[in-house]
C-alpha cells in the first residue's frame, strides 16, 4: 500500500535495488520470527519427553497423558481465528508479546502439575495461546514481502519445525539428565521450566525488536520503503479480484480446497513426527539413542526440503507445481517406507522416511504462499487462521488412525499406504482446483533496467 508518512519521492528503481532492499528486510525480520517459532515447537512437544518420568512420578496412566496431549489441539482450533483478527487490529509486536508470554508462562506452570485436571487445563491454555502464532507470522510476512518472494521467506521461518525436532530430543535429554533432583525438583519439572522461560523473554523482546509494517520502519530509508510499496502495489493490482471480507472467504470453494489440501499434507507430516521413532524401532533399531539420532537425520532432510523447495519456488516464480510435486514426493516416501518394512529392510525404511520428510515438509512453506493469491485484508487474516486451525486437526486424527491400524493388523504398512493415499489427495486438489499463478511476479521484475516508483 502507499506509505502516507513517507515524504514525496519519485526515483528510478532497478531490480537489483529492490533485491537489496528485500534482502535487508529478510535479515531484519526473519531471524526473530524463526527463533520464536523454534521455541513454540520446543514447548509444544517437550511433553513427550516429560512423559518418560512424569507419569510414574504422578501415578498417571497413558490415557490421562493422551487426553492432555490431545486437548492442546482443541485450544489451538478454537483460538486461531480470533488471534489473527486481533493481530490485524493491534499489530504483530503486541500479538507476539501476548502469544509467547502466555504460552511461556503456561509451560513453566506445567512443572506444578499434580492432578490430571491441572494437566488438562494447562495443555488447553497452551494450545489457545500458541494458536495464532503460525498464521500470524505468515500474515506478518504479507505486510513486508510480495508473493513472488515469499515462499523462501516462509520456508526460512518454518524451518523452525524440523530444527526444533532435530535438536529437541538431545536437548531435552540433556536437561533432564543434568537437573534431576536439583533444588528438590524432578527432571520433567526442570524441562518445563528451562524451556518455558526463553519464550517469556522473547515475548517481551518482541515489542522492542519487531516493526509492524514497512511504513513504521525507521531502519528503512524512504527509497527502501518505496521499493516495498511498489512491489506490494504491483501485487495488489494484479490480484484485484481477491476476496476482502471474511464472510466471502467462508463461502469460497478455493478456501475449503486449501483447508482440505493442508489437512492431507499434515496427515503425512504428523505421521512422521509422532510415529517416525516407532517405525525406526520396528525396523530393528532398538536403542533409544540410536533412534534419536536417526530421526534427527530424517528431520534434517525435512529442513533441506523446506529450504530447497522454497528457493526453487521463488526462483521459478511458481508455487502450484512446487507444492504438488513435493507432496507427491512425501506420499511416495511413505509408500516406500511401507514396502521396505514389509521387505524387512531397516536401511530402506530410514531412507524412505528421509525422502518423505523432504517432500512433505518441503511442500508446506510453498503451500502457504497460495492463500494470499485469493484473499487480502480481513479475509486473509481470518482465512489463514481458519485454514491452519482446521487442517491441524490432522495432527490429532492421523496418529490415532495409524495406531488403530497397527493394533488391528499388527503392522504399520497398511496404515502407511492409506496415509500416503490421503497425501496424494492433496496433490490432486492442488492441480485440479488451484488456478495457475498470476503473472504479477514476472511483470514486477520484467523491467530490463528500471521502474519508476513513488510512495
Amino acid at each position: 500500500m502507499p506509505q502516507p508518512d513517507s515524504p514525496p519521492l519519485t526515483t528510478t528503481s532497478t531490480i537489483e535495488d529492490r533485491n537489496r532492499t528485500f534482502r535487508r528486510i529478510a535479515l531484519r525480520i526473519l531471524p526473530f520470527a524463526t527463533a520464536v517459532y523454534i521455541l513454540a515447537w520446543l514447548d509444544r512437544v517437550n511433553v513427550g519427553f516429560a512423559k518418560l518420568t512424569m507419569l510414574d512420578d504422578l501415578g498417571w496412566s497413558d490415557a490421562i497423558y493422551g487426553a492432555g496431549a490431545g486437548i492442546f489441539f482443541l485450544g489451538y482450533f478454537l483460538f486461531e481465528v480470533p488471534s489473527n483478527l486481533l493481530l490485524q487490529k493491534i499489530g504483530a509486536p503486541k500479538t507476539i508479546l501476548r502469544i509467547a508470554l502466555g504460552w511461556g508462562v503456561v509451560s513453566v506452570l506445567m512443572a506444578l502439575c499434580s492432578e490430571p485436571w491441572h494437566f488438562y487445563v494447562l495443555r488447553f491454555l497452551q494450545g489457545a495461546f500458541e494458536a495464532g502464532l503460525h498464521p500470524g507470522l505468515i500474515l506478518y510476512l504479507t505486510f513486508w514481502i510480495p508473493a513472488h518472494r515469499r515462499a523462501r521467506s516462509i520456508a526460512i521461518f518454518m524451518s523452525a519445525s524440523p530444527i526444533a525436532l532435530l535438536v529437541g530430543s538431545p536437548l531435552a535429554a540433556y536437561i533432564m539428565t543434568s537437573t534431576d533432583g536439583l533444588l528438590g525438583l524432578a527432571d520433567w519439572q526442570w524441562l518445563f521450566i528451562v524451556e518455558g522461560f526463553p519464550s517469556i523473554i522473547l515475548g517481551i523482546l518482541a515489542v522492542f525488536v519487531m516493526t509492524d509494517r514497512p511504513s513504521n520502519a525507521k531502519w528503512l530509508t524512504p527509497i527502501e520503503r518505496a521499493h516495498v510499496a511498489y512491489e506490494l502495489d504491483m501485487e495488489s493490482a494484479h490480484l484485484d479480484g481477491r476476496e476482502h471480507k471474511f464472510s466471502g472467504a467462508l463461502r469460497s470453494k478455493t478456501v475449503w480446497v486449501l483447508i482440505l489440501t493442508l489437512f492431507c499434507i499434515i496427515t503425512g507430516n504428523a505421521t512422521l513426527s509422532f510415529y517416525g521413532p516407532s517405525l525406526i524401532t520396528a525396523a530393528g533399531f532398538g536403542d533409544i539413542t540410536s533412534v534419536g539420532w536417526i530421526m534427527s537425520g530424517v528431520f534434517l532432510f525435512g529442513w533441506l526440503g523446506m529450504m530447497v523447495n522454497g528457493w526453487l519456488s521463488d526462483r521459478h516464480r511458481e508455487s502450484r507445481w512446487h507444492a504438488a510435486c513435493a507432496a507427491a514426493l512425501g506420499a511416495s516416501g511413505l509408500i516406500a517406507a511401507a514396502m521396505a518394512q514389509e521387505a524387512g529392510s531397516g536401511v530402506g525404511v530410514i531412507l524412505a522416511l528421509a525422502l518423505s520428510a523432504a517432500g512433505t515438509m518441503g511442500s508446506i512453506p510453498v503451500f502457504w504462499s497460495l492463500p494470499p493469491r485469493f484473499m487480502s485484508g480481513m479475509a486473509l487474516a481470518a482465512g489463514l487462521a481458519l485454514i491452519n486451525s482446521i487442517a491441524n486437526l490432522a495432527g490429532y486424527f492421523a496418529p490415532q488412525f495409524l495406531g488403530a491400524m497397527k493394533t488391528a493388523t499388527g503392522f504399520y504398512s497398511t496404515g502407511l499406504y492409506v496415509i500416503a493415499g490421503v497425501e496424494f489427495v492433496a496433490v490432486a486438489l492442488i492441480l485440479l482446483f488451484i488456478r495457475k499463478q498470476s503473472t504479477v511476479a514476472s511483470e514486477a521484475d520484467s523491467s530490463e533496467a528500471s521502474e519508476t516508483v513513488a510512495p
